[in-house]
């Protein structure tokens, strides 16, 4: 094998975009994979170009030239995306590879437009593709290792690739960390749900903080962590041990069943500012919320007390929340949402459409079994722009009716109004305002209402949503068209579509064998799926 040009695209956005949000955080968005693939290259003797896409640059000027090896880590909302730059650069004669959570969930699709689909990625089967690296058309190789992998480098190793994009930003610049792998919960629409847990080496996380103090003046970190302070006393130690307290600030996620009060009295010591729980539901999942049995109003007490709780040591606190699940039905899964709006005025909602992201948990299986998944365009799976599930207990009317009200009660003027004195901190009150005013709050309130409406008129927009036609509406082909922008004429014929039902089918194969992925937590700058599996997934909630 001789030295190669080796590029890489790590697409934190699925197009171009000129949105406030975007400008100030798409940059802390990026992934931990790409830049460890790129250590790798680079230990491996060849030459890496690494390209953060966060959708404010022109995309054809930003990738590499000349390369001999592409690898792309998308999202599957990034999946079109992803397809046609892999067009492009097939033409120019260059071998292509996908990994991250598209690359996990839909193997079979990506292998159309890959030479190589990697699932988990240690430093073993990296470098077995670089020294195949050759075309393998029409299917690409689909590549997993075992597990993940037990290290990966740390900021240090990393810092070459972190500096430049964390530039790109103009205010809040983050650093992806990753203490852990895996979790020990099992939602069932959650890949990490089958991942078992892995703590990561403590004196490389002490030497990586030490070195941050030296690099950048009051460091903020990011930690991509799926479930934040598993091992608390081992993570805190090492914290505690590296830096001096609120040197570096912090931002995380976690379960609310890891929060008791002794331990938020130490995160705020050590400079933590921001948590990211996932409620999910007020029906199930009360093992992540520490409420065991409770449902109903019960649980939104508990939840609601918690929560604000944490935010008397926490400045920024997001709670997340799945919509549409199966255990969801009439108007109270809303209205109980709402009453801890009003109890908990200081929290962030972040919702999340439920979606199945082909292989990202053995519960999707079901789903397609019972044939209600939908073959939106992958561009459109990112937890609000479509949900591909028929819903279970709503006709989708009614479902949007209520989605609609819940997202304009989130982001009223009273609530945010409620919210910004609530909050503490310029920075926590300056990132609700712009999340509420723009795409995640008024936008999406907006694109509902527009998809609620075809809905009421359009029948053959009706009949998609039903299964009853796969000719998808024009809506959706022309926004994908508007996206990709220039990098429309790249997608190759058919991109569009995919087989909704390609995981219940590899499974009736001789083989089986399925790679996997999950929904990412909406909003905020915080762990993105990676190039390969580290990190959460489409379906993860955060969902």
């Amino acid at each position: 094998m001789g030295k190669l040009r080796i590029g890489i695209v790590d697409l934190v956005a699925k197009g171009p975009t000129r949105s406030l949000y975007a400008k100030l955080m798409h940059a802390n968005l990026a992934s931990i994979m790409p830049q460890v693939i790129a250590v790798w290259c680079e230990e491996a003797g060849h030459e890496v170009s690494l390209v953060c896409y966060t959708g404010l640059e022109n995309l054809v000027d930003e990738l590499p030239e000349d390369v001999d090896l592409l690898f792309v880590g998308a999202f599957s909302q990034g999946a079109q995306l992803a397809y046609a730059i892999s067009e492009m650069f097939r033409r120019q004669g260059a071998v292509t590879c996908i990994g991250g959570p598209h690359a996990r969930c839909y193997p079979q699709d990506s292998q159309k437009y890959f030479d190589y689909v990697l699932g988990f990625t240690d430093k073993a089967l990296l470098n077995e593709v670089l020294e195949d690296c050759q075309p393998h058309r029409p299917l690409g190789l689909a590549k997993s290792a075992a597990s993940q992998p037990l290290s990966l480098p740390g900021v240090r190793a990393r810092w070459k690739f972190i500096e430049p994009t964390i530039a790109k930003s103009p205010m809040l610049k983050v650093v992806p960390m990753l203490g852990s792998l895996g979790c020990p919960y099992t939602c069932d629409f959650c890949i990490d749900s089958v991942v078992a847990y892995q703590p990561l080496d403590f004196d490389e996380m002490r030497d990586d903080l030490r070195f941050l103090l030296q690099a950048i003046k009051k460091p903020v970190v990011g930690w991509h962590d799926p479930n934040f302070g598993v091992r608390f006393d081992d993570v805190l130690g090492a914290i505690e041990n590296a830096v001096p307290p609120g040197s570096i600030t912090f931002i995380a996620e976690s379960s609310l069943s890891l929060l008791a009060e002794p331990r938020l009295k130490r995160l705020a010591k050590n400079g933590f500012k921001a948590m990211l729980p996932g409620i999910e539901s007020w029906y199930t999942l009360g093992n992540k919320s520490k409420t065991r049995n409770k449902q109903g109003m019960e649980k939104v007490e508990q939840v609601s007390d918690h929560s604000n709780l944490i935010t008397s040591y926490i400045p920024y606190l997001q709670t997340n929340f799945v919509l549409g699940l199966d255990c969801d039905e009439g108007p109270e899964p809303f209205e109980l949402t709402k009453t801890f709006i009003d109890r908990t005025p200081a929290a962030f909602p972040g919702y999340s459409l439920l979606t199945a992201f082909g292989q990202a948990a053995p519960l999707n299986l079901e789903y397609q079994e019972e044939g209600r998944v939908l073959g939106f365009p992958f561009h459109f799976l990112n937890n609000h722009h479509a949900m591909n599930l028929k819903p279970k207990n709503y006709e989708w009317i009614e479902f949007y009716d209520y989605v609609i009200d819940l997202t304009k009660y989130s982001f009223s003027t009273r609530a945010i109004w409620r919210r910004l004195k609530a909050n503490r901190g310029s920075l926590s009150r300056i990132l609700n305002v712009v999340r509420a005013i723009s795409s995640e709050g008024k936008g999406r309130i907006e694109y509902y209402t527009t998809i609620r409406d075809h809905l009421k008129t359009d029948s053959k927009f009706r009949d998609y949503f039903e299964g009853e036609s796969d000719v998808l509406p024009q809506f959706y082909v022309d926004r994908v068209r508007k996206d990709l922008g220039p990098m429309w004429d790249f997608l190759p014929e058919g991109a569009l579509e995919h087989n909704a039902y390609a995981y219940l089918e590899s499974t009736r194969s001789s083989n089986g064998a399925g790679i996997e992925e999950v929904a990412a937590p909406p909003g905020i700058p915080l762990p993105q799926p990676d190039l390969s599996p580290v990190g959460r997934s489409e379906s993860g909630t955060q969902a």
